[in-house]
């Protein structure tokens, strides 16, 4: 074992601490608030909404938010985003504790966090290759990686935890709290050089900006198959929202063992991480991204036939895994691949792939849970993972031959 190249540079090294606590918030939230829905309503529908509640902001809002990445302070972008978000988990908190809340709070609020994350994120990924060089990127998405999957171990665990002993509102606090630990890091980080080439124009500016992004992703199939197989692997296979009724209808454990269960995807994706963050280079990247994916669909039909808690942990802990290998090289194929002037355009449309798959895949499982059942929803989902992974594996064979030291 060693330190971790990308760590022995400062400003990246800030940034990724302030992560791993902000993570764990998020995270913590995140399924808490899906058991918080649970429990005031029992209908998979409700819980399979919230992914429309996150996935139309990002659809709307995702092409403007890589244009300001490019055009703007990608750093202040961040303050903005996380305090924002450091918002929204106040205002769940305050009306939780006030007995006010409702489902229409929970997507208002959700809507409104989902906005921040559209621009968070390309703000962040477009960052990092300002942090590190170029060599050791790869090695910087792995660690991000890290610290998204362990705080991923720490939040559902917790959330199970704080629910079951301190009550629903202070999970909300607890993450509003988490937010202060990126602003400091971007306090401390100082200046960041990025390279601007866009004015901040209006109007038919902007359009051609964003027709510069959609034309360099369809120009590069590399970029575009990469997109199109996170896309169709996460829509079939995405059925975190349907946690909660596995966890009570299914295999009947109380908040503790929903808590461990959430983690279970993070710790396998963390053990993953920490592995592959001892490599400076992964080759035949091409193979090893499609195999990654094919293993997610498989584990996924896995939970889904899976009776036992014991089971359920292991295929949920195999999925963290497959999908870590898999998004650390979609990452780093985008990335390098992509100059800094358009990189957070890029990214911006990556994350209507990346986000918008998963949402909308929620929305797709609650609506199967709710006239077949979730076992059903979550099983046809990993035969769909898997057939979209043969399709995209035929239709653009450049991906399965990519090896990873080709040109930029």
């Amino acid at each position: 074992m060693r330190i971790p190249p990308a760590l022995l540079h400062r400003r990246f090294r800030l940034l990724w601490s302030g992560l791993l606590i902000s993570a764990a918030g998020s995270q913590m939230q995140f399924w808490a608030l899906l058991w918080h829905i649970r429990t005031l309503s029992d209908q998979p529908i409700a819980l399979g909404a919230i992914g429309v509640a996150r996935v139309i902001p990002i659809l709307i809002f995702s092409l403007i938010a890589g244009i300001a990445a490019d055009t703007f302070d990608r750093r202040r972008i961040l303050f903005i985003t996380q305090s924002a978000r450091m918002a929204v988990a106040a205002m769940l908190g305050w009306l939780t504790w006030t007995g006010q809340i409702a489902l229409w709070h929970i997507y208002t609020l959700t809507v409104l966090e989902a906005i921040a994350t559209s621009f968070d994120l390309p703000a962040r990924q477009s960052l990092t290759p300002n942090l590190v060089p170029f060599q050791i990127l790869p090695n910087a998405f792995s660690l991000q990686s890290m610290a998204f999957t362990v705080g991923s171990i720490v939040g559902p665990a917790l959330s199970g935890i704080v629910i079951g002993y301190l009550g629903q509102t202070w999970v909300y606090f607890i993450n509003s709290a988490s937010y202060l630990a990126v602003i400091l890091a971007l306090i401390l980080m100082g200046p960041v050089a990025q390279q601007i080439t866009l004015q901040r124009g209006r109007g038919q500016a902007r359009w051609k900006a964003m027709g510069e992004g959609l034309n360099f992703i369809l120009n590069h199939p590399i970029i575009l198959s990469s997109m199109l197989l996170d896309f169709f692997a996460t829509f079939f296979s995405s059925a975190n929202a349907l946690l909660p009724i596995f966890a009570v209808d299914i295999l009947r454990i109380d908040e503790i063992g929903y808590g461990w269960l959430s983690a279970a995807q993070s710790i396998g994706a963390a053990l993953t991480a920490l592995l592959m963050s001892q490599f400076d280079r992964i080759r035949r990247q091409g193979v090893v991204l499609l195999m990654s994916v094919v293993s997610y669909g498989i584990c996924t039909l896995l939970f889904g036939v899976s009776r036992w808690y014991e089971l359920s942990f292991l295929a949920l802990a195999l999925i963290g895994a497959s999908d870590t290998v898999s998004m650390i090289i979609r990452n780093t194929i985008r990335q390098l691949q992509t100059p800094d002037y358009i990189r957070g355009r890029m990214t911006s449309i990556n994350q209507i792939f990346f986000m918008g798959g998963p949402q909308l895949g929620e929305l797709e499982a609650g609506v199967v849970a709710q006239f077949f059942g979730a076992p059903l929803a979550v099983i046809t989902g990993g035969i769909g993972c898997i057939l979209a992974v043969a399709w995209i594996a035929r239709r653009w064979p450049m991906l399965r031959n990519y090896q990873g030291d080709e040109p930029s």
